[in-house]
């Protein structure tokens, strides 16, 4: 006993498009080296990593630096989580319109 297929009408292909596709842009471009916001991009995300990576290690440090007896006194694991959703919305507002 073998399945029924039903045969469906397919509708006509367009094959005109409405549209240009765009040419392909090159990863590369040698002329933007040239061009001061590359260089202020750069400098931008440079610093940024950087203010990130150092305020997100410390608090780190300082978490393992804290003492067992003393629970109050570190940040803690909230803490960290804290520290590292700060900085990224404070880096990422900051260096938004640059890079």
């Amino acid at each position: 006993m073998g399945k029924d297929t039903e045969v469906t009408e397919q509708a006509p292909e367009f094959t005109a498009k409405d549209y240009t596709d765009p040419p392909p842009a090159p990863l590369f471009d040698a002329d933007e080296l040239t061009k001061w916001s590359f260089y202020r991009a750069v400098i931008a995300e440079f610093i940024a990593t950087l203010l990130f990576l150092y305020i997100t290690v410390a608090t780190v440090i300082g978490y393992k630096h804290q003492s067992a007896t003393d629970a109050c006194a570190g940040v803690g694991i909230l803490g960290i989580a804290w520290a590292f959703g700060g900085m990224i919305f404070v880096l990422v507002y900051c260096t938004a319109g640059i890079s």
